[in-house]
């Protein structure tokens, strides 16, 4: 007994002991996990720094806008947020490229860059001929309202070929980050930077629309209002080129017309950038934090309605633009009229998007035919 009770005294011992070598084990794996996660965010601050270091800080940001005079007071609205928040350690050049821009206006948005040594404006008059951009349907923006300018950036690259890379905003916007932080992001040698639209993912109509149309996949339609330009490879593609030819060949019934054929022809070479160089506002989402680049697109225009997402941040700088009375007063002669008419617009916009797949002529169909599309 006395034998028995020693023998499996032996056999405890032994277990207990390999117990122990495995928790001694464990707990060596678990430290040298934990050293290796150490080494792994060391070597990606390093990497981060690296980056950094890659920046050439006396490289020129080029930032584009495409406007008429409609558009000139939130234009200027947008480079007082732009200026105000932009990184002084960098130089910036902003092109507005235009058709109909008076001399007031122009006066008055490059006066506010006069007290920036770091900033310079030019004013390109847009001299190519877009006749065959006609005021049709299919070439509206908001289903409402026609100007030439939504194309101009198509052809941004062919006009300032001295650049490899380039920012275009639309003018409708703020930017209360610092927009040489968009310029710095690696691209991959796509084409363009983009902003995923989320907001058409709440609409069925425009659901079908961007996958039987468009040929995108659900959750991939991107707003053209920020673009982050790969110009080298824009050329290299002729983006241009195989726009018109797209164009005068086959007019697709557009709902977004210049954005639906960038999402096309640039589908598969797309860089996807955080929301918040594009946020848009959004009644079925909650603002999102930090925003740098506020779109206010469509109809969410702060100065035509009350409520909107992110109105406070138009507002801080419309207030000191030289604009502000006139638009404080466009505002208050928005009529209940308009506004209808607004709600009308949309509706149709979401008819359109919802019936256009079964038409003749879609991005998608003509993909499928043989026809080349992407770039």
């Amino acid at each position: 007994m006395i034998g028995r009770k020693l023998e499996n005294h032996g056999r405890q011992s032994k277990g207990q002991q390999y117990y122990i070598y495995r928790r001694q084990n464990i707990k060596h794996c678990l430290t040298g996990i934990m050293m290796l996660r150490k080494v792994s965010g060391c070597l990606m601050q390093i990497n981060r720094e690296r980056e950094n270091c890659m920046y050439n800080k006396d490289e020129l940001i080029p930032i584009f806008f495409t406007i008429d005079d409609g558009y000139a007071p939130y234009l200027h609205v947008a480079l007082i947020s732009l200026i105000e928040n932009a990184s002084e350690d960098r130089k910036y050049k902003i092109i507005v490229v235009y058709q109909e821009l008076n001399e007031e206006n122009r006066n008055n948005l490059a006066a506010l860059v006069k007290n920036h040594q770091n900033f310079e404006i030019e004013f390109k008059y847009m001299k190519q001929s877009l006749d065959m951009i006609t005021d049709r349907i299919e070439n509206r923006l908001r289903s409402d309202y026609f100007t030439m300018t939504i194309y101009f950036r198509i052809f941004i690259p062919d006009m300032y070929t001295e650049y490899d890379k380039a920012i275009y905003i639309d003018s409708d916007i703020v930017v209360p980050g610092d927009i040489s932080e968009l310029y710095d992001t690696d691209m991959h040698n796509n084409l363009i930077g983009v902003v995923k639209d989320g907001s058409v993912n709440d609409v069925a109509e425009l659901q079908r629309y961007m996958t039987e149309s468009l040929g995108l996949k659900l959750g991939d339609y991107f707003n053209s209002g920020m673009l982050l330009m790969n110009m080298k490879e824009l050329r290299n593609v002729k983006l241009a080129e195989h726009f018109l030819y797209l164009l005068n060949k086959y007019h697709f019934d557009c709902v977004a017309p210049d954005q639906d054929y960038l999402n096309s022809m640039c589908y598969g070479k797309i860089e996807y950038l955080d929301s918040c160089w594009d946020a848009m506002p959004n009644r079925n989402k909650p603002e999102i934090k930090n925003p740098k680049i506020i779109h206010y697109n469509l109809f969410d225009k702060p100065w035509c309605y009350d409520d909107i997402q992110y109105q406070d941040y138009f507002w801080k700088y419309a207030r000191r633009s030289v604009y502000y009375d006139q638009i404080k007063a466009f505002k208050a002669a928005y009529t209940d009229k308009q506004k209808e008419d607004d709600h009308t617009h949309l509706l149709d916009l979401f008819r359109r998007a919802g019936t256009n797949a079964d038409t003749e002529v879609t991005f998608r169909k003509v993909l499928e035919s043989g026809e080349k599309i992407r770039l």
